[in-house]
């Protein structure tokens, strides 16, 4: 006999070696399961995983003050909050706020400082009212000693030039901060408003105010630039400008459009140039140093100021620091939320459990009937279940009559048990009892009848044989109700809000008025991720104790 022993690799049907053929069948097996199931994975991403990731990104974003009041907030990277800033920064403050009340952001920064220091909101919309008064005193001046500074072409002849446009893209986009996304190859000689680098390093106020203003006004506005005044603050800007010596020597030199012209303003007596006196003439609130430390606390493009709002904390100059003691709100409503989610639990298995046995071990056709009544509330709107609590809850409702009737509470002493803990524990244990009862009883189902009589057949009692032997089998089905329970029961916002009051509302609650009322979303987000840690901290302690693989839902 011949030795027919292989010592190469086993190969298909096809030459190639059977493992790789192996490889590449499951392989194109996984491809084919994955394509799908594409459709639907692209949608959830796209309508449920993405709102949420942005829904929680916007816990510690907060790009809207550098980009905003980007010129101030780099003046005040270097201020010690001992006063109230140098002349610099108001300066810096004009042309920054005179941008944003053109582009209507001013109010929306109002607003969200006025999350962490009251009164900013006002401060900004009465500001950005005013700006255009304190340009057009230097607007008059300039007119006055010529009047071609009224015309519009002058302005952009004088400022034109395609030499030093990507600085001056830099300096337009560093301006224009959230109004667009502009692109540098936009910027060129044939648009014709980009300011020319000559003129940019004799007059570079000037050249940036008129940039942000072209820019808003080509973008945005979708005017020609060429054919629209310039804003007073321009005027401001070059008043700013012909106030350095510096700046009436280089023009000495300057043969650009509009040369004479400048030189004569330059030579001419200008207004004072007082930002800071204008700002606070404006609102007295800019000379107050707390305004301001709100300012540079909020300016870098993430914060942790929202996480630190949502447990009672904030950001100071002197480093974190708990709110004073009228003003912390949150770290109550999440104990409360918490205490409430776990009694509505033990609520639940308290009356769940006994219901669920009957289910398990009644006859079939009686069984079946019950199983209808539980599911029947499933059948009416929630709103509908909860106004009928707050209807026989109340003092004047079918519970408090029906206990004055019986004698059992004097008609002048009815129970208060609406607008309260007690009243949101009653409706929302009524709402979520079929979550529980429904993991028991299938859980329930499953355990064999044989095991308890054979306990009885060795001497146990009755109590000792459901101890011992059923409600050991049973745990699984607590286990997953109360989980189910305790989650719905922390989120829930609907029940609370109508029959909780002031002292049976949750956390939910709070996260669902600045959504939809305050528009605080950061401060909504980060109450939404520390619930959401919270969560899923507890669904850990849970696995680590009790086991996920031992829930069963049914």
């Amino acid at each position: 006999m011949s030795d027919t022993t292989q010592t190469g690799p086993m190969l298909a049907a096809d030459g190639t070696p059977l493992k790789r053929s192996l490889r590449r069948a499951l392989r194109a097996q996984k491809m084919r399961a994955l394509a799908l199931i594409a459709p639907l994975l692209i949608f959830v991403l796209l309508t449920f995983i993405a709102p949420i990731v942005d829904m929680l990104f916007r816990s510690v974003e907060n790009q809207i003050v550098g980009n905003t009041l980007p010129m101030t907030v780099e003046e005040l990277r270097d201020w010690d909050a001992a006063d109230t800033p140098d002349e610099q920064v108001f300066r810096a403050l004009f042309f920054d706020l005179f941008l944003a009340a053109e582009a209507k952001e001013h109010t929306k920064l109002g607003s969200r400082l006025n999350y962490e220091e009251s009164g900013i909101s006002s401060l900004f919309r009465t500001s950005g009212r005013d700006v255009a008064d304190i340009g057009e005193v230097f607007q008059d001046a300039l007119e006055e000693i010529d009047p071609a500074f009224e015309e519009a072409q002058v302005w952009a002849e004088m400022m034109s030039g395609g030499a030093g446009a990507e600085a001056n893209t830099r300096l337009l986009s560093n301006q224009i901060g959230r109004l667009e996304q502009l692109e540098s190859s936009a910027f060129n000689g044939d648009i014709g408003f980009v300011p020319g680098a000559e003129i940019s390093e004799i007059l570079p106020n000037t050249a940036r105010a008129y940039a942000a203003f072209a820019g808003f006004t080509y973008f945005v506005d979708g005017d020609v630039v060429a054919e629209e005044e310039p804003w007073e603050a321009v005027y401001a800007a070059l008043a700013v400008d012909l106030e350095d010596p510096a700046t009436a020597t280089a023009l000495a030199s300057y043969s650009g459009p509009s040369a004479d012209m400048l030189r004569a303003a330059a030579a001419a007596e200008l207004p004072p140039i007082d930002m800071k006196a204008a700002m606070i003439d404006s609102n007295k609130d800019w000379a107050r140093p707390n305004f301001w430390e709100t300012i540079q606390t909020y300016s870098p493009p993430y914060t942790t100021g929202y996480f630190l709002n949502a447990v009672d904390m904030e950001k100071t100059p002197n480093g974190i620091a708990l709110r004073s003691e009228d003003e912390r709100i949150y770290g109550i409503l999440f104990k409360r939320t918490m205490f409430m989610s776990l009694m509505i639990t033990f609520s639940c298995v308290a009356l769940g459990y006994p219901i669920a046995w009957l289910l398990a071990n009644l006859p079939s056709r009686t069984s079946n009937l019950l199983m209808i009544l539980v599911l029947l509330p499933f059948w009416t709107s929630l709103l509908v279940r909860t106004s009928a609590w707050k209807v026989m809850l109340q003092q004047q409702g079918v519970i408090n009559d029906v206990l004055v009737w019986l004698g059992l509470v004097a008609d002048e002493s009815r129970l208060v048990m609406i607008n309260n803990q007690f009243g949101t524990i009653v409706a929302m244990t009524h709402i979520l009892l079929p979550f529980m009862i429904l993991p028991m009883y299938s859980v329930m189902q499953t355990i064999p009848q044989t095991y308890l009589r054979a306990a009885k057949s060795l001497g146990a009692t009755n109590w000792t044989a459901f101890w011992r032997v059923y409600f050991p089998q049973s745990v699984p089905g607590i286990g997953a109700g109360s989980i189910l329970v305790f989650i719905l029961a922390i989120g829930y916002y609907i029940t609370p809000e109508i029959v909780g009051g002031t002292t049976g509302t949750f956390i939910s609650n709070r996260i669902a008025y600045h959504i939809s009322s305050s528009l605080n979303w950061g401060l909504a987000a980060a109450l939404g991720t520390i619930l959401l840690a919270v969560v899923l901290i507890l669904y850990w302690a849970y696995d680590k104790i009790v086991g996920i693989d031992n829930v069963k839902l049914g």
